[in-house]
């Protein structure tokens, strides 16, 4: 895949520290049920979970990580409303892995077949499947590294396609499972195929001036 010019753009943001994590166990082990109500009482916050039982603790986004995420959903919801194969979620949606954690992408789809075939109560809380496609969108306050990590283990976990889209440097990251990362520099658009074909995101309307 051709590679774009690389965005010239200063380092204002050095790589920032990873979300706190909060260990529990083996203090305190939370059952599925208590770590959704806690997200419940808590809905200031994005709450995960590691495989390990640990929190993972984030502060709502700013004002242009939030408009960024709500064109990202946009985009994509309304490929898939066109498309009809699959359901979209956003960025509050929880997803329990086959690895025991919980993380919730800032953009997720799942083919609809697979969705459907969920009892309803677990797909009231938050579901145990992995979704095919998940995005993640960099904002200021996110390490690159951790983000790194958790769409490695979306990939790991089932997961046929990853977006993990740098605003900050205007660079995507592109996860496939059996296929090495991929690094595009300030592309204009990116291609949802073969996964998701007909999807083109416009990342034009995505970058932070």
């Amino acid at each position: 895949m051709a590679q774009a010019k690389l965005y010239q753009r200063p380092q204002v943001f050095p790589d920032a520290p990873a979300p706190l994590v909060l260990r529990l166990a083996p203090v305190v082990k939370m059952t599925e049920l208590q770590f959704f109500k806690l997200c419940q009482l808590n809905d200031i916050l994005r709450l995960e979970r590691t495989s390990e039982g640990d929190l993972v603790i984030m502060g709502p986004a700013g004002g242009e990580t939030s408009r960024g995420n709500a064109e990202l959903t946009r985009q994509v919801a309304n490929w898939t409303a066109a498309d009809g194969t699959g359901v979209v979620f956003d960025a509050t949606a929880g997803f329990r892995l086959p690895n025991g954690a919980t993380r919730s992408p800032d953009a997720a789809w799942l083919l609809r077949s697979r969705w459907e075939a969920l009892p309803l109560q677990q797909r009231r809380r938050f579901a145990p499947i992995c979704p095919d496609f998940v995005v993640e969108l960099r904002s200021p306050s996110d390490s690159l590294h951790f983000l790194q990590g958790k769409m490695q283990e979306y990939i790991d976990n089932g997961a046929r396609l990853g977006w993990l889209i740098d605003a900050l440097q205007r660079q995507v990251y592109l996860y496939r499972p059996g296929v090495p990362v991929e690094r595009l520099d300030d592309p204009r658009t990116l291609s949802g195929d073969p996964v998701l074909p007909g999807l083109v995101l416009d990342l034009s309307r995505i970058w932070s001036d």
